[in-house]
């Protein structure tokens, strides 16, 4: 009877200390929410990515600052001539010594350009004239400058050799994936499908965005037409997660902790942050698209080429209303933004016509709080730490 209490009281002992670990690994987990696959690869404190804005929108500060509090700040080179880049760069190298990413668009021509004749020119400034007309604009010639060329930004990135290359609208060549490799960078490419994440894997990326249709700007595709990749992030995640072995940065629709819980929940290693840091002061938004951001009315976006002639996610407008369904008559990329700059540009004032301009914004942009992108940082890793 004695052996038998001991056994009792020895199995209730054991099992209290069971209890106990569990408890105390329990404990330690919830302070190991940063520690993943991806921060591991980049050497990195937080598994969140600042989405790298063209157009113009990235700043030096808004990079710096994200990549000093301990997550992966990005700069949006697609607008910038070679010698741009590096100026750049070595402004960010000024401001911080920590990893950071440098983002181009592979394809930045679209093959339709080559049959884009005056014709369909013509077109294009009879749907676009009562606009000019209203603003005492004359409709503009034909853009002959088309803005710098991938395959000449791209042997800026092998000079200034950043952390991390991030890549949308495809995947670099054998050759260039190659010399990216023996550099020491880090290659990052983007996915809007299963098939395009087993591409990218194959072309031996360091990391894969998945990216849902939620996001905000470009729906940057490059197997089928954007049409055709409209993908949710919630059923993306998993299936990604399935198909490759990579780390997965998950992008689209999150804006606070709870997506991110839910998207590491799905089996995300990372993710990736636009319109939340867009709408901080560290960005080089104008002021009335940051203010459009925190305005009730931001949770109405709509995907629309009219403002570059691919498909993008943005806050409703005029323009996006009234030619909803002129879109196939727009001018191929970088064509129609090159048209459309002369028209959301007059007058020359921050606040010009809001009317004419695109606002880009992913679906939760009603959820955000933050103004500043030091405060969000803190907030996020606040709320993650009480997972």
């Amino acid at each position: 009877m004695k052996r038998r209490n001991a056994i009792k009281t020895l199995s209730i002992s054991t099992l209290g200390a069971n209890i106990s670990t569990l408890k105390d690994t329990t404990k330690n987990d919830k302070k190991m929410w940063n520690q993943t696959k991806f921060t591991d690869l980049l050497g990195i404190q937080y598994p969140i990515v600042q989405g790298p804005f063209g157009g113009g929108l990235s700043s030096v500060e808004l990079t710096t600052t994200v990549s000093n509090a301990g997550a992966l700040g990005s700069f949006g080179m697609q607008p910038f001539t070679p010698e741009q880049i590096v100026e750049t760069s070595l402004a960010i190298r000024k401001q911080t010594n920590k990893p950071f990413n440098l983002n181009l668009w592979v394809n930045d021509r679209d093959a339709r350009l080559a049959d884009f004749d005056d014709k369909d020119y013509q077109t294009l400034t009879e749907i676009f004239k009562p606009y000019f007309d209203e603003l005492g604009l004359p409709i503009p010639e034909r853009p002959q400058n088309l803005g710098p060329k991938y395959e000449d930004q791209l042997q800026a990135i092998f000079e200034v050799k950043p952390a991390v290359f991030s890549f949308v609208f495809g995947i670099p060549n054998e050759n260039d994936m190659e010399k990216l490799r023996s550099l020491g960078i880090k290659t990052v490419g983007t996915a809007t499908t299963v098939d395009e994440a087993i591409a990218l894997e194959k072309a031996g990326v360091d990391a894969i965005v998945a990216t849902g249709m939620e996001a905000g700007g470009h729906r940057v595709s490059f197997l089928k037409s954007a049409e055709d990749s409209l993908t949710g992030l919630f059923s993306l995640i998993p299936q990604v997660a399935d198909a490759v072995k990579v780390p997965i940065i998950a992008a689209g629709g999150i804006v606070d902790a709870r997506g991110i819980k839910a998207a590491v929940a799905l089996g995300a290693h990372a993710v990736q942050m636009g319109t939340a840091f867009l709408a901080t002061a560290q960005s080089n938004a104008s002021a009335d698209h940051k203010e459009r951001l925190f305005d009730p009315d931001a949770k109405y976006t709509i995907l629309t080429k009219v403002f570059t002639g691919r498909l993008s996610r943005g806050l409703k407008n005029r323009l996006t209303e009234e030619l909803k369904e002129k879109g196939n008559l727009m001018a191929p990329y970088p064509l129609q933004g090159k048209f459309m700059g002369h028209l959301k540009a007059y007058p020359a004032t921050s606040s010009s016509n809001p009317d004419f301009k695109s606002f880009w914004a992913g679906q939760s942009a009603s959820l955000l709080k933050y103004k500043d992108a030091k405060v969000l940082m803190e907030s996020l890793v606040h709320e993650m730490g009480k997972v």
